[in-house]
């Protein structure tokens, strides 16, 4: 049977281990929902490298490439080809081709599950990052983030189910938003700073309100508010308020706390890189994902753009890769220690790939025909790499991945069917793969 839900229902249904509180201050979020078959991860930790990151300088060896370096591409169009300034070798057990830029993560390589012929329906910015995070590229859509949220609820009342630091929304606003679902799905946004670089939520804290007295007020607008919605009958961005201001107080008391940096050790903060000015920012991020995720947070969005490399390739994606290599290593190995890696879905991607032909000289053009993401934990298996592209990569030739075949497996590992995860929405059920879609098995342990 299908999971679909109108607003109406959301009120008033109970079904399938799908119960939504509405009343009373509690978020529909709020309630933890059975999945649809016994899940692999119990959350996602997106890693969301934002720009389109060159599969052929990071985790796509080319050795024709390097050969035919200089040369005119095959069908006269885009130029020199340009072979990769950076070494590859071989790493771990499992053998994966990384690159001299991912040194950290190469020690990781036993971990990773790299997807090495994805595509993409959309080759600008402007629709392909809408189309990796909701779907599609042009209508707005609910975030894979919030689909998650709506489909398992959240595992603690006292944080959000959804939490994205540094969402970077340059190209769409909706990207870890709700659209239609009930607007309490969406991202809570917070600052990856840390306690003692200012507030982490915006408005979180009042200041003329005792804890007394703000318990007071909430409970005063809760049954006006509950007044409200019993003559609305549907009122999702009334639920939400509803549910925002019960869990703005709990996070006063819950947040701060996990994103003081004085709780952790020293040794913790080097081998993340915080307090190195070159991946103290990405440093934050992986550290407080790993804190979020340990206290119950569902799906956790971190990023960072500057990944759009047209020219001056050699400096800027040593730039990009140095900020990040470090962090994403000592996240994986912080996980493995607290033996959450087997459940938590590290997902590391951009929109698209890169040309193999040069771009003013010394960059790359845009590709959405093969690039590569890797996985890590969760279910996935672990020190594979699934599909291959052509000898320049720039088309891929076996297991063909498509991001609606990345959002299926995703869900499928959360316990979620893609196909049965629906909401009805003027006239029509919903889902986050649309009519397509289908799990990638090959990859799944």
């Amino acid at each position: 049977m299908n999971t679909t839900f109108s607003r109406r229902d959301m009120l008033r249904t109970s079904a399938n281990g799908f119960g939504y509180l509405a009343f009373a201050g509690l978020s529909a979020q709020a309630a933890t929902k059975q999945p649809h078959f016994a899940a692999k991860a119990k959350r996602v930790i997106l890693l969301y490298m934002q720009g389109g990151v060159s599969h052929l300088d990071t985790f796509d060896y080319k050795p024709k490439l390097q050969a035919d370096n200089g040369k005119d591409f095959a069908t006269g169009k885009g130029g020199k080809l340009l072979g990769s300034p950076w070494k590859f070798q071989q790493h771990g057990q499992s053998g994966q081709w990384i690159s001299s830029l991912f040194p950290h993560l190469a020690k990781q390589a036993d971990d990773l599950c790299v997807l090495s012929a994805m595509h993409t329906d959309a080759q600008a910015h402007e629709t392909a990052v809408p189309m990796f995070h909701t779907g599609n590229q042009l209508q707005a859509r609910p975030s894979i983030g919030a689909w998650v949220l709506y489909g398992l609820g959240a595992e603690t009342q006292d944080l959000p189910g959804f939490i994205a630091m540094n969402p970077l929304n340059r190209f769409g606003g909706n990207n870890q938003g709700s659209a239609f679902l009930p607007a309490s799905y969406q991202a809570t946004i917070v600052k990856a700073g840390g306690k003692e670089k200012g507030d982490p939520v915006a408005n979180l804290v009042t200041a003329h309100l005792s804890p007394e007295q703000q318990r007071q007020q909430l409970d005063l607008l809760s049954r006006m508010n509950k007044r409200r919605l019993e003559q609305d009958v549907a009122n999702s961005e009334l639920e939400a308020v509803i549910g925002s201001y019960e869990m703005a107080f709990k996070m006063q008391t819950a947040v701060p706390g996990l994103m003081d940096l004085k709780t952790e050790s020293e040794a913790t903060l080097k081998a993340y890189g915080i307090g190195n000015s070159k991946t103290d920012d990405f440093g934050r991020q992986c550290l407080f994902a790993r804190k979020f995720a340990e206290a119950g947070v569902r799906f956790i969005e971190i990023g960072v753009g500057g990944w759009d490399h047209h020219k001056d390739l050699k400096d800027e994606m040593e730039r990009s890769a140095g900020s990040v290599d470090q962090p994403i290593a000592a996240l994986l190995n912080d996980l493995k220690q607290r033996d959450m890696l087997k459940d938590t879905l590290v997902v590391w991607a951009g929109e698209f790939g890169r040309t193999p032909f040069a771009q003013f000289d010394n960059g790359r053009d845009h590709n959405n025909r093969a690039f590569t993401i890797w996985m890590a934990g969760g279910g996935v298996k672990a020190g594979i790499r699934h599909g291959i592209s052509d000898d320049y990569g720039r088309e891929g030739l076996e297991g063909r991945m498509h991001i609606h075949d990345l959002h299926a497996t995703i869900l499928h590992q959360l316990g979620l069917d893609h196909e049965k995860l629906t909401y009805r929405y003027s006239g029509r059920d919903f889902r986050l793969t649309d009519v397509k879609g289908n799990v990638v098995r090959e990859i799944l342990a």
